[in-house]
């Protein structure tokens, strides 16, 4: 790999850091949006996310393109994958906090109709009570 190509290549590597850290800071509000009350805020920040992601797609493709093996612009690689863990796991801790709400928003719309909300025993055991509905249409 001749010098430019290696300028090039960490050039790359430098924006791609640069856009995993501003993705790590923009999961860390959405999950400050995904436990808040702003329905807005967590859109916004989805929005955010996938435009982002889309350009980190985007370099990684130049990259690849460029034929040059990351590898050889080590410190930067190692910068750029453990960022990207980080921001895999921050991302997979999100989805956790949209399946946990998805799930209360269920048991509260079943309470409303009028289904049997499952509850827990003393000994830990689920079973459902049968309630009234609160509300009929």
């Amino acid at each position: 790999m001749d010098l430019d190509e290696r300028r090039r290549l960490e050039d790359l590597l430098d924006r791609e850091i640069d856009a995993a850290r501003l993705l790590a800071s923009i999961l860390a509000a959405e999950r400050t949006a995904l436990t808040g009350p702003s329905a807005e805020a967590v859109q916004t920040m989805a929005a955010e996310k996938m435009q982002l992601i889309r350009t980190i797609e985007t370099l990684e493709e130049e990259r690849r393109a460029q034929g040059a093996a990351a590898g050889q612009a080590l410190p930067a690689w190692r910068t750029l994958l453990e960022l990207m863990a980080g921001c895999r796991a921050a991302n997979e801790i999100n989805g956790y906090i949209i399946n946990m709400r998805r799930g209360q928003i269920k048991q509260l719309i079943d309470i409303v109709r009028g289904g049997a909300p499952v509850t827990y025993g003393p000994q830990g055991k689920t079973f459902a009570k049968a309630l009234r509905a609160l509300a009929q249409a």
